[in-house]
């Protein structure tokens, strides 16, 4: 990891990852503040900072007398958490096809939420992806990224990978929360191929705004959602 990146971040980054993979399971106590200090060489401010940062994504419960307890992501749809879809479900249960690979765009002229000045005056990193789960195309997304300090994202390749885990590790943008807007609507051709729909089946419509940590920098997306299968629930 850069060495750029704050030492309490080094931590989460670990005992996230250590998370997710499974090496700490349901219930599971992460080892003491003590022993993180003394493992990873680091003062009890900048652990604290780490395990809150876990706090505050979901991903641990600190109980006083216990420790820090690992709560597992929920195993619905994540699609309206801001922990992300690939935390929600697995990503060994995710595949992620990119069909428009990201490139600098102008915002359209028809556009569902208000940007902010610096969003606007610098267009947007435009991108799509069609996610399969169990091998079933079930998210149709379409991403618009405001294209302010985000150096080569252009030509990274995000195949198979979780977004959000990209714009976290590399540019350090976090996801705070968001809003949204839902419906079900009568999916056109090119929607009901993509997501390989039957004759007369509704798609779950979403257009989403998401916050983040750096002023003026949210991230939005168009989603067609298949729930004939799964369910979705939303942290907000």
């Amino acid at each position: 990891m850069n060495e750029n990146v704050p030492q309490y971040r080094k931590l989460y980054e670990l005992l996230r990852k250590h998370i997710v993979s499974g090496v700490y399971e349901e219930g599971d106590l992460l080892p003491s503040e003590n022993e993180l200090c003394a493992l990873h060489g680091m003062t009890r401010p900048t652990v604290r900072h780490a395990l809150d940062t876990l706090v505050n994504e979901g991903l641990i419960l600190k109980k006083q007398g216990k420790g820090s307890i690992v709560r597992k992501p929920p195993q619905n749809i994540g699609i309206l958490s801001i922990s992300g879809t690939a935390s929600a479900i697995g990503v060994r249960y995710l595949r992620t096809d990119i069909l428009q690979k990201p490139e600098l765009r102008k915002w359209p002229d028809m556009f569902p939420f208000d940007l902010s000045e610096p969003e606007s005056e610098s267009g947007c990193i435009y991108m799509e992806r069609l996610r399969y789960v169990d091998g079933q195309p079930v998210f149709y997304d379409i991403n618009r990224l405001p294209n302010i300090n985000l150096p080569r994202f252009t030509n990274r390749s995000l195949e198979n990978k979780s977004l959000f885990e990209v714009l976290r590790k590399h540019y350090q943008v976090n996801v705070l929360g968001g809003e949204q807007q839902l419906k079900a609507i009568v999916p056109d051709a090119r929607i009901k191929n993509i997501l390989r729909l039957k004759s007369g089946q509704p798609v779950l419509y979403i257009e989403r705004k998401l916050n983040t940590n750096k002023e003026g920098f949210n991230i939005y997306s168009t989603i067609y959602f298949n729930s004939e299968k799964h369910t979705i629930f939303g942290n907000f």
